[in-house]
């Protein structure tokens, strides 16, 4: 429930917390943060969604005119509605399952202070007035007011828009939906549940939804259109069947049934909720948590991913490899071992463990010196500087003992230095170089670092994950470049990146002399791919660049200095480890950490786009087929009122347009929207498909009506010679509807061409038994209509193949492989 008497809550508690059974109080009061784990789609709002849609009010009104007639054989195409219904219910409940498991496992768990001790719980679990910690790259859960602050800064642009981070302090507001960006704090939640300013927001934000998708709008479109042909074709068919045909009613509306039913591409959008939903199924047995739907759609068209270093290309974890002092230590003097240089490496392991120990949330660097140094000296601190992506450095000033700072050697000393020298040499072994040094001011004053003196270089050894090279090299023969972007030096970022075989590593860019410009910077890009010392508004510039040269980006991390690259990129894709905010903002969370996750990932959303193209190919063949001979039969009737020729009837019943269905398009879309496919979906999805479907259809109209007019005997022809007529067409539609599907199927393999095979033994089989030519009324025994059938869909073959063909040229394309361009077999 909303909490809307927030005036009449308890006095705020101590820092300490909330008591256990002041915890209770609030739950019966409803004073709690009552927002879903997860806004999915209900049950009952799928179940809506599947039934009540515009492909089948449209079948469900044909059905029942149909029923009226009292032919329920013909009517077999109502079980469309159910099948349609019920499978795509099935798929999509069964996806809302797996990503709803998916997202409690990568659920924030905030920390809050019950009975004095810091907890991580729900943030459904978190009542009106809990303190709630904070460290960077904490997600701000529900609306508070600040009650502890170390140096808390705060980035509300994903609310405000606002870039710049914000000073948080002693009472003042903190928003839900923003997120720590420096320092530490508290704050106590002052407003939960639909009361907290970003619930509404996240409520929208992470439905399950198939909206906004190029795909979706364009197969809607597509639907509006047809939707419109049908009132035209319906009038014109009605009144062909009655007033030229001088059919009776019952046969007269059959007719119009059997032109207007296939008309609908009514499996389109089935095989596309389907092809959908199976993708996040699969992505979800891969611990990848997929929290917008049309992310799916956008991962096959990217075709540039940028990638963090840190988190990404290596491992999380971290080792203290070396202290090397500076100063009047060189480095001789160490490798020597001298006692006096002992003594001073034991005051640095002294500094660095109390640097360590008093960071309250250690970044990786920090936590791999205290594993190294566990035993902090216990001195007090006077001064704290907390470490950010933008400045590069942290710090602690210790009264008598000091003031202390560690960070990029590059950023806190003259590059000329030799000991800057030294650290440039070791960081071009892929190591991470830390400089430790001494200030001749409190960390925290407003001119801080000062002047800085050096006092060691910490040398931290990163582990490059052993799927990285992999996985960079299938990127790469996807034609998907990769640039590397990284906080850490660009000599250490480019050592990494050579190690991996990537083009440029050799020569990495420093992002502090990159230009401000747009243009200019996306020249940069164009012509390199490593880059270090980034910061995280250059981040957020170099994706922007990026897009503004025509290019679908996926940026890939794991820190707080990547989340607003990660919103601005078209697929964000956040790590399971990494902080709360980027996973909050992230399209895409790989639950298990693994880059090499990725390539699964942006290979699932080609499968399902390049496969709803491909059976779009079939669906909407049928439809331009469709209309196409259904306006043909419908001019040629008007034309015999005018010249006084013999009227001519729809050729066919419903049930042979359900049946022309079934070995053309149902079955092997069902089978080719489930197929490997790697092609990298590209934009103007509609027109592509429509460049097929419109002269495959054309052609396929025209010969069935070719094939018709040649076996037609006349509206006063008897039963079998009407029924003969009818199969002469069917036979010519079925041949070429084939073919199509063959052209479709390309490239061939062994179980295409089984497809192929089997559909058109399935047709042999329905002309061949006896029971099944009397239920369909099929009648092939004519030899020369049949022969005159076959005569026609061959010639229907090649203009479809000389379409296909013409049309492959004009686009620049090989016909071999344009459906796909690689596949796996």
């Amino acid at each position: 429930m909303s909490i809307t008497a927030q005036a009449a809550s308890p006095p705020s508690p101590p820092a300490l917390g909330l008591t256990s059974g002041e915890v209770e109080q609030r739950r019966r009061d409803g004073l709690t943060n009552d927002v879903p784990e997860r806004a999915s789609r209900s049950v009952r709002d799928i179940v809506k969604a599947n039934v009540f849609t515009r492909i089948n009010a449209i079948l469900g009104v044909l059905f029942i005119l149909v029923l009226a007639t009292g032919s329920i054989i013909d009517g077999m195409f109502g079980l469309l509605i159910i099948a349609n219904s019920a499978v795509g219910i099935i798929q999509e409940v069964r996806a809302k399952q797996t990503l709803d498991k998916l997202a409690i496992v990568g659920q924030a768990k905030p920390v809050v202070r019950r009975e004095g001790k810091a907890v991580a719980i729900a943030p459904q679990e978190i009542v009106l007035d809990d303190i709630i910690e904070l460290g960077p790259g904490d997600q701000i859960v529900v609306d508070g007011e600040v009650v502890e602050t170390e140096l808390l800064e705060v980035d509300e642009s994903l609310l405000t828009g606002e870039a710049d981070p914000i000073d948080k302090t002693l009472g003042g507001p903190i928003m839900s939906g923003s997120f720590v960006v420096s320092g530490s704090g508290a704050y106590r939640a002052t407003k939960v549940g639909k009361d907290a300013y970003a619930a509404k927001l996240a409520d929208e934000a992470s439905k399950f939804t198939l909206v906004k998708s190029e795909l979706r709008s364009g197969i809607d479109t597509i639907l509006k259109v047809i939707t419109y042909l049908l009132i035209p074709a319906g009038l014109l068919s009605i009144y062909n069947q009655l007033v030229s045909s001088k059919e009776s009613w019952r046969p007269a509306v059959n007719g119009m049934v059997a032109a207007l039913v296939p008309m609908v591409p009514e499996g389109l959008v089935l095989m596309t909720s389907i092809a959908f939903a199976v993708g996040v199924v699969r992505l979800g047995a891969r611990k990848c948590l997929v929290q917008e739907l049309p992310a799916i759609e956008g991962l096959a068209r990217v075709d540039v991913v940028c990638a963090d270093k840190t988190g990404t290309l290596t491992e999380n974890g971290m080792r203290l490899a070396e202290i090397r002092p500076a100063g009047d230590i060189g480095r001789a003097q160490h490798a020597a071992g001298n006692g006096a240089a002992a003594n001073d490496i034991q005051e640095l392991r002294q500094v660095l463990a109390a640097l360590a120990g008093d960071d309250p949330r250690p970044n990786a660097s920090m936590l791999a010196i205290k594993e190294a140094l566990p035993e902090a000296p216990g001195w007090q601190s006077t001064g704290v500087a907390p470490f950010s992506s933008a400045k590069k450095w942290s710090g602690m000033s210790y009264g008598e003992h000091g003031n202390w700072l560690i960070g990029a050697p590059d950023v806190l000393l003259d590059p000329a230095s030799e000991i800057a020298t030294t650290a440039q040499e070791i960081g071009a072994k892929g190591l991470r170089v830390l400089l430790l040094a001494r200030s001749d001011r409190s960390v925290d004053a407003p001119d801080a670092p000062g002047t800085v003196t050096a006092a060691a270089l910490v040398v931290l050894e990163q582990k490059v994950r052993p799927d990285a090279k992999e996985t960079l090299e299938y990127f790469a023969s996807q034609n998907v470049s990769t640039k590397v972007i990284s906080g850490d030096n660009a000599v250490s970022v480019g050592a990494v990146a050579t190690s991996l075989g990537m083009p440029g590593g050799d020569h990495p860019v420093d992002a502090r002399k990159l230009p401000e410009d747009q243009n200019e910077l996306a020249d940069v890009l164009d012509q390199q791919t490593v880059f270090g010392r980034v910061r995280p508004d250059q981040k957020r510039a170099m994706v922007a660049a990026l897009q503004s040269r025509g290019h679908t980006v996926a940026m890939t991390g794991d820190g707080v200095n990547d989340v607003l690259a990660l919103k601005d990129a078209d697929i964000g894709v956040a790590m399971g480890s990494g902080s709360p905010a980027t996973r909050s903002v992230a399209q895409i969370v790989l639950l298990d950490n693994r880059f090499a996750t990725l390539p699964y990932v942006v290979g699932e959303g080609r499968r399902v786009i390049g496969n709803i193209e491909r059976v779009s190919n079939l669906f909407l063949t049928k439809t331009v087929y469709s209309v196409v001979l259904a306006f043909l039969v419908g001019i040629a009737g008007i034309g015999s009122q005018i010249f006084h020729y013999k009227a001519i009837g729809y050729p066919f019943l419903p049930r042979h347009v359900t049946i022309a269905a079934w070995f053309t398009i149902g079955i092997p879309a069902f089978i080719l929207s489930l197929a490997p496919n790697n092609e990298r979906a590209r934009s103007g999805f509609v027109g592509r498909v429509m460049r097929l479907a419109v002269p495959s259809g054309t052609v396929i109209g025209v010969m069935t009506f070719i094939s018709y007019l040649i076996a037609y005997k006349g509206p006063d022809a008897g039963e079998t010679a009407k029924i003969q007529a009818g199969t002469t067409a069917l036979i010519t539609l079925l041949i070429v509807a084939v073919w199509v599907l063959a052209i479709v199927a390309r490239p061939w393999n062994w179980w295409k061409i089984l497809l192929v095979t089997g559909s058109v033994a399935g047709y042999l089989i329905l002309f061949a038994v006896p029971f099944t030519r009397h239920f369909f009324k099929l009648d092939p025994s004519n030899v020369a209509l049949t022969t005159s059938a076959i005569i026609c869909g061959a010639i229907g073959v090649v203009l479809v193949e000389v379409a296909w063909w013409l049309s492959a040229k004009v686009l620049g394309e090989s016909p071999h492989t344009r459906q796909e361009s690689v596949e796996n077999a």
